[in-house]
């Protein structure tokens, strides 16, 4: 698979998902050249993306929209080879946060040490059980409603370490992509090798699923581990948000 299938491949699983959680809440709405999804008393997925590069012509409608739904944060895709990222700065939006796009060629399955126990988010009690702890690793809120209505359509998982909930984790397959998303632990249980182990067990889900890729998009928290188990560099994400 070339680099630029990996690329639409990356952004295809992402935006999907956001769309796929937001549209059982009636979250969803596509106004062309843009997309957005905006879940009511959560902050995710609560983006406003795009297919093409952006231009100056598209800010007024851009802002017009994030008037009227506040909160909205534009993910933009570093793979135009322009400089229309300074337009963002121009128009009054600054960085939240900056992620590095990830792949990996799926191959042999990891031996897991199996002191984790991971359990499908598919209950309420379950589901507020992961709408606690998840903002405990992120800096944002999922709601149980997120969850509930999206039992179905996307692998919400809980991650138990000797009976306690201590970590996250979200799988949404696109194609013969398995997408890897919102792998957190909480503070207190860090540096004990558990996301490497959440990350092992995601990748193993992929391969049983038949998919070619696993695909990512990293913090720099995490990317050591992603890369330490054959996760390539795509492309960066530059979050913004109207300031």
């Amino acid at each position: 698979m070339t680099k630029i299938d990996l690329i639409k491949d990356n952004i295809d699983n992402l935006t999907t998902l956001w769309k796929t959680v937001a549209t059982p809440l009636l979250s969803y709405h596509k106004n062309d050249p843009f997309e957005f999804s905006q879940i009511k008393n959560s902050g995710w997925p609560n983006r406003l993306w795009f297919r093409e590069d952006i231009t100056e012509e598209n800010f007024p409608q851009i802002q017009e929209i994030m008037e009227k739904n506040p909160g909205l944060v534009i993910p933009y895709w570093d793979i135009f080879g322009s400089n229309s990222k300074e337009i963002f700065e121009k128009n009054g939006f600054n960085i939240r946060i900056q992620l590095v796009a990830m792949t990996l060629k799926l191959g042999e399955k990891f031996p897991l040490q199996n002191n984790l126990t991971f359990r499908r988010v598919l209950n309420e009690e379950d589901a507020k059980t992961w709408s606690d702890i998840y903002p405990l690793s992120f800096s944002y809120v999922i709601s149980k409603e997120t969850l509930v209505h999206n039992y179905e359509n996307v692998k919400f998982y809980l991650v138990h370490f000797e009976g306690k909930a201590i970590g996250t984790l979200t799988l949404f397959q696109t194609g013969d992509i398995m997408g890897i998303h919102g792998v957190g632990v909480i503070p207190e249980m860090r540096k004990r090798g558990f996301a490497e182990e959440i990350m092992k067990f995601a990748i193993n889900e992929g391969i049983d699923a038949d998919c070619e890729y696993a695909q990512l998009q990293a913090s720099a928290l995490g990317k050591g581990i992603y890369t330490r188990l054959g996760f390539e560099d795509l492309f960066t994400i530059t979050n913004y948000q109207l300031t």
